[in-house]
């Protein structure tokens, strides 16, 4: 089904797939800051950042975008995987003064014609995202059709869990990265790709006859897709969107 036909049939701006996370105490910041790929301490009030939380070999565990909420923060996230990641979390924690919880009293909503609301941080094109109570009516369908239409993949069933390099899931083109923050869970790796320039292979989206079930991260039967795992010598670029197909060029030139 064409994603605008989910569109058409959305009935609000709710994502009922996703969950937050309210974390607050005086060491959420710095805890958060030594563990996820976005810098923490810089995170503003309506700029909301997309990060994640990764193996020790820099592979995706979590990915989820940070809101700021006064001195707190607000993890958007996979309600699937909401319980996993406050667990995770708080393993982390430690000794440190951070309360992790379920915050339900919010939600995380979209639309493409929000122009007040602040835009989705990976790509301006994603539309407008925001945080809100709880409001009839389902727009899930209807972002993940057009989300996968850019090529932009999220969550343990697209990216999968201790699967795929944070890079080969393209972060560093949608803003999932930042290499001046000091260290964190992955980082080691992470950092040797980026400045070896050996972001060899990519995640993409193929059309599900075409696809390759050694590479296959996901079969999406519904849309008709297949998200895959390819080098990037071997990836036609002109099936790509441009926001990617500019950078891999931009990458093979340098």
């Amino acid at each position: 089904m064409p994603w605008r036909s989910y569109l058409g049939a959305m009935t609000g701006t709710t994502l009922t797939d996703r969950a937050i996370l309210r974390l607050s105490g005086e060491d959420v910041r710095p805890l958060l800051q030594s563990l996820l790929t976005r810098d923490v301490l810089t995170l503003a009030e309506g700029k909301p950042r997309w990060t994640a939380l990764l193996t020790p070999q820099g592979k995706a565990l979590f990915d989820f975008i940070l809101w700021t909420d006064g001195d707190d923060v607000l993890i958007d996230c996979e309600a699937t995987q909401a319980d996993a990641l406050a667990k995770r979390l708080t393993l982390y924690r430690l000794r440190r003064k951070a309360v992790i919880a379920r915050e339900d009293d919010l939600a995380v909503h979209w639309s493409l014609e929000a122009t007040d609301r602040p835009l989705d941080p990976r790509l301006p094109a994603l539309g407008h995202r925001w945080l809100a109570r709880v409001t009839d009516g389902d727009a899930s369908a209807a972002f993940r059709a057009h989300r996968l239409s850019l090529g932009v993949f999220e969550g343990a069933g697209e990216l999968g869990q201790d699967q795929t390099l944070w890079l080969e899931t393209n972060a560093e083109e949608l803003h999932g990265v930042d290499y001046d923050k000091g260290c964190y869970v992955g980082q080691e790796n992470t950092a040797r790709m980026h400045y070896r320039n050996k972001v060899n292979r990519r995640l993409i989206a193929v059309p599900l006859a075409q696809a390759d079930e050694k590479r296959q991260r996901a079969a999406l039967t519904d849309l008709g897709l297949s998200i895959e795992l390819h080098r990037v010598d071997s990836i036609d670029h002109d099936a790509l969107p441009a926001w990617l197909a500019t950078a891999i060029e931009g990458q093979a030139a340098e």
